[in-house]
């Protein structure tokens, strides 16, 4: 399958399935390993003597600087090639997988998985931008469908895939199986892909720059942050309002600057905001579930880790299966109402449960769980197109830079908010019983937690369920 070029080079084809090939393939790498080394914690706080606090960094501090550097690639794609800047993210990715298997402690992986989180924070972006610009107007749902199943699956594999792992091997192997992965990725990309990108070459904003870095770093440690009982709380709260306070000047120089480093004008388009509104919705409940689910199946009903991870894979071949097929259903009838029925959906499964119980089966979990994720699959990725598709071809590097930045910010609340309200669910249920804390009373607290979180959850689709009813079919790309 090729595609001629749009306005800036029509005599220039594509080999489109082969680029597609090497862009979803690095994302999903990059993704994959995301989740990867969680399973693996308690082993790793044994060998390298730290705290459960401390080795969430190893997840933390990935996010943070994912959360960093998607509005920076933004600046890089307007910068350079689309194959360097592709093949540079790999080989940093590959660079700090080789680092990691020779970590010894703490300090040493905790780096080596910031490294491979700088590869991952230009990955995506640039995977979805090149996928913008590769495919005509008509077939960018289809695309973005299949871009947005790399985000979703990646993750959702990791804890399946190494769990099954350390069942046999120890943590190092994790990392062992990505290097020869990672260089196949390189060579493809070498081999296949080609420069797309709409160089402009701004101006190196510096203070744009530091004002991103600071103002999504602080944000997103304070989010993620809140529940930490063994954190610093002055800490936690200077970090989010420093965050906060540089997001206020990081938007107000934007907007001010002739060629700024993430085009905020976008927003002045209702449709595009509201679509990233939903995307948030979406991604938090997704994103939260995955986190609540495997705490609930191993402290409720005794599970371990891997048969929690494996309960969560009917889900995660949902994601893979629907997510294309939705995207190609929106590039043939648009958003209006393939969006709300699939808010819809969500709404109703997450309402079935928040009355799961201590007597409900793995089984229904699992179903009700996949349904969650079917409702994911038939709104996020066309709330995503939906939302890109208003924008001009040169303002699809900022729209892509702010929807995956959108994504991440949606996966720092939505864990924070509905764990912290599970929590609060299991302390308001001790606090009124009047004897002792048995370990029956325990489980039940869970199970009343997960109910109360989840019922909230409801709330906050249904609130976005009214919003997509704003929806209007528009399929356009206004840049071609």
């Amino acid at each position: 399958m090729e595609f001629k070029k749009n306005n800036f080079q029509e005599d220039k084809k594509y080999n489109v399935k082969a680029m597609m090939a090497v862009l979803l393939f690095g994302g999903f790498l990059s993704l994959f390993n995301e989740t990867l080394l969680n399973v693996a914690f308690p082993s790793l706080m044994a060998e390298m003597h730290v705290t459960a606090t401390t080795i969430q960094w190893l997840a933390t501090g990935y996010v943070l600087v994912v959360g960093i550097l998607i509005p920076i690639t933004a600046f890089l794609i307007h910068s350079f090639n689309t194959k360097p800047l592709f093949l540079s993210a790999m080989i940093l990715f590959l660079v700090g997988t080789i680092l990691a298997v020779f970590s010894t402690s703490f300090p040493a992986l905790l780096i080596s998985r910031m490294i491979q989180a700088t590869g991952t924070g230009m990955l995506i972006p640039i995977m979805m931008n090149t996928a913008l610009v590769i495919n005509p107007p008509e077939k960018r749902g289809s695309a973005m469908g299949l871009c947005v199943c790399a985000i979703l699956v990646g993750p959702a594999l990791g804890p399946i895939v190494s769990g099954t792992i350390l069942q046999f091997l120890n943590w190092q192997f994790l990392f062992i199986m990505l290097i020869p992965l990672s260089l196949i990725s390189i060579i493809t990309g070498a081999m296949f892909l080609e420069n797309v990108s709409v160089i402009t070459k701004p101006k190196i904003d510096y203070l744009s720059i530091a004002l991103s870095t600071i103002g999504f770093a602080g944000t997103i440690y304070g989010i993620s942050s809140i529940n930490d009982s063994n954190g610093n709380n002055l800490t936690i709260t200077i970090s989010f309002a420093f965050g906060i306070i540089a997001l206020i000047f990081f938007t107000k120089r934007q907007l001010s600057l002739k060629q700024p480093m993430l085009e905020l004008r976008v927003f002045k388009q209702p449709i595009f905001t509201l679509c990233i509104t939903l995307l948030i919705i979406a991604q938090m409940i997704q994103f939260s579930m995955n986190m609540l689910l495997p705490l609930v199946l191993q402290n409720g009903l005794n599970t371990s880790s891997l048969t929690a991870a494996l309960v969560l894979l009917p889900a995660a071949v949902i994601d893979c299966l629907i997510t294309p097929i939705a995207g190609k259903i929106f590039d043939k009838f648009g958003g209006k109402v393939l969006i709300p029925v699939g808010l819809f959906i969500i709404c109703i499964f997450m309402w079935l449960l928040s009355h799961i119980g201590v007597s409900t089966s793995i089984k229904t979990i699992a179903i009700l769980y996949s349904f969650v994720c079917l409702g994911v699959a038939l709104s996020l990725s066309p709330s995503q197109t939906n939302a890109l598709n208003q924008l001009s071809s040169e303002q699809q590097a900022d729209g892509v830079a702010i929807t995956n930045t959108a994504i991440q910010i949606a996966a720092a609340i939505g864990s924070t908010l509905f764990v912290g309200l599970t929590t609060a669910g299991q302390n308001n249920f001790l606090n009124n019983i009047s004897i002792g804390n048995t370990a029956e009373f325990e489980v039940q607290a869970l199970y009343s937690g997960f109910r109360y979180s989840t019922k909230a959850a409801v709330i906050v689709i249904i609130i976005g369920f009214i919003l997509s009813l704003f929806l209007r079919r528009d399929v356009k790309n206004q840049g071609n």
